[in-house]
């Protein structure tokens, strides 16, 4: 797949098809666009400046002798630019966003206006204390109902997102272990059915790797993990609903188990979204576990966009939590940014300043206009959407479990067979359709997997339309419509990609030669 020097799609399956091509490669409302590149210039701008008087250069020599080469646009070209390219992209605010394991779900424009107000967006990290303490009372309020949401007595607001946080809760671990003389304690055991940045972040953390393989019902192995056990085991870092949409029912002879050997008990808090407001992991034997208020709170999530990853801390690691921190004195708020008194105990420092205010400030927000009753229906309502999303479909897709799941319902791709249709096809099939595709082909340890998750913002009207698209591409599959699938999708902008040779030779630099060629 490539893209010619005026910005159309041009692939072979574009070349055969029968779909009606217009001369100016627009469709209705939905224009063609070219790259920016194609049409603005270096001498063209939209904002003119008068040149700077009596500015001498402090570059020390390393002055620019040539044109940086960005294309300038007009104001009307840029605003339609933009607005053209949006009209390509999928979005929440268009449609059901059924990627499992992300949680894409509505973000209330109430958040996005409270988290407008002065004194939260335009707040800066470095201002005096004194100043920001309607800021730090935020933080301080939103610890507080995490803290009662978990269950946990502490938790760790400066990790920027899910990753971060783990590497919190695991550094968190190791500072304890270390503080304890229990330095011979560096292997951990991750399931199979854990997130794939749960060994990532224990190997980061200097922590060798042991895998426990999941049971046939998709959860953790318990005589596996009881084989495991040994006095070098350092933790375990689990996933809770696990990847597979399940609810880990061991969970408490788990912690009891990596206890007993003078372990510790790693919780991926990425799928709280099934669990706020009726299970505290605090009650459940969890010593660390971090949450993404970017999913679980509802704050917008996705394109690299900013994330928050807090991580609630048990008895036995809350005082090596990460600087800085926010204490209360009286009426006051501060914080506590040295390893020395206060921070004496902690593992260090693990960014510049602490976590994401504009995340804090939605989260909070989200939290109090729902109530405990609303928190805890939202978590009722994603895993009622669910199932729901499973029944309808489980008579002509392949559910990879039995019984009921958590927010994320499980396909794998035995009602494919014999079909000459993947996965991979399935999914493309679903851009013609109106939909993005869910995850697919993960979690790994379900062969064809497609991972579905509706989230409690989608109501049963939306579930209904998406289902009844569903039905009618597996339909489709299974009278062996194979064709139909391997072309998908042609309604798309640029068609079917081959992601093989983007992956291995992507072109990341546009040059007009480049252009010319294609």
């Amino acid at each position: 797949m490539s893209m010619s020097s005026k910005g159309r799609p041009t692939s072979p399956v574009a070349a055969n098809s029968n779909e009606h091509e217009t001369v100016s490669g627009n469709k209705g409302l939905m224009q063609a666009e070219n790259l920016i590149f194609e049409i603005g210039t270096p001498r063209r701008t939209g904002v003119d400046f008068e040149p700077a008087k009596d500015v001498r250069s402090r570059l020390g020599g390393m002055e620019r002798t040539s044109e940086i080469g960005l294309p300038g646009l007009t104001e009307p070209q840029t605003l339609r630019h933009y607005v053209r390219l949006s009209q390509k992209n999928y979005a929440i605010d268009l449609g059901v966003y059924p990627l499992g394991s992300c949680t894409m779900k509505h973000n209330p424009r109430l958040n996005e206006k409270v988290a407008r107000m002065p004194g939260f967006g335009d707040v800066h990290p470095l201002q005096p204390q004194s100043t920001v303490q309607g800021a730090l009372e935020l933080i301080d309020e939103l610890a507080h109902w995490i803290c009662t949401l978990t269950g946990m007595p502490a938790v760790a607001m400066t990790p920027k997102a899910g990753a971060h946080g783990e590497w919190c809760g695991m550094a968190a671990i190791r500072a304890k272990l270390d503080a304890d003389g229990q330095t011979h304690k560096r292997r951990v055991l991750v399931p199979e059915s854990a997130h794939g940045t749960n060994p990532a972040t224990a190997a980061q953390c200097g922590f060798s790797i042991d895998e426990i393989p999941a049971s046939g019902d998709g959860r953790v192995n318990l005589a596996a993990l009881k084989e495991k056990l040994g006095d070098d085991v350092a933790g375990i870092m689990l996933t809770n609903p696990n990847t597979c949409g399940l609810f880990e029912r061991d969970i408490i002879e788990i912690a009891e188990l990596i206890h007993s050997v003078g372990g510790y008990f790693y919780c991926d808090g990425a799928n709280f979204n099934a669990l706020v407001g009726r299970v505290r992991p605090g009650d459940l034997g969890i010593d660390a576990m971090h949450l993404n208020l970017h999913k679980t709170f509802s704050t917008p999530h996705g394109g690299g966009g900013p994330g928050a990853g807090p991580t609630v801390l048990s008895d036995a690691l809350k005082d090596h939590a990460p600087l800085p921190f926010v204490i209360k004195d009286g009426e006051k708020y501060r914080l506590v940014e040295h390893s020395n008194g206060e921070g004496a105990d902690s593992f260090g420092r693990m960014c510049a300043f602490h976590g994401q205010m504009g995340m804090f400030t939605r989260a909070l927000t989200y939290m109090m206009s729902h109530g405990s009753d609303g928190l805890r229906q939202a978590t009722e309502d994603a895993v009622l959407n669910a199932n729901y999303i499973q029944s309808s479909l489980s008579d002509v897709m392949t559910p990879a479990f039995g019984g009921v799941c958590m927010h994320e319902a499980l396909f794998d791709d035995r009602f494919l067979e014999n079909t000459g249709v993947t996965t991979l096809d399935f999914a493309k099939a679903m851009i013609d359709e109106g939909y993005h595709p869910m995850t697919m082909y993960f979690p790994l340890v379900v062969h064809g997997a497609m991972l579905v998750e509706p989230t409690e913002s989608e109501s049963k009207q939306e579930l209904d339309r998406f289902i009844s698209a569903m039905r009618g591409l597996a339909v489709r599959a299974k009278n062996k419509e194979t064709a139909f699938f391997q072309t998908a999708p042609v309604h798309a902008p640029m068609r079917r990609l081959d992601e093989t040779q983007a992956a291995r030779k992507p072109v990341l630099r546009w040059t007009e030669a480049v252009a010319a060629s294609e």
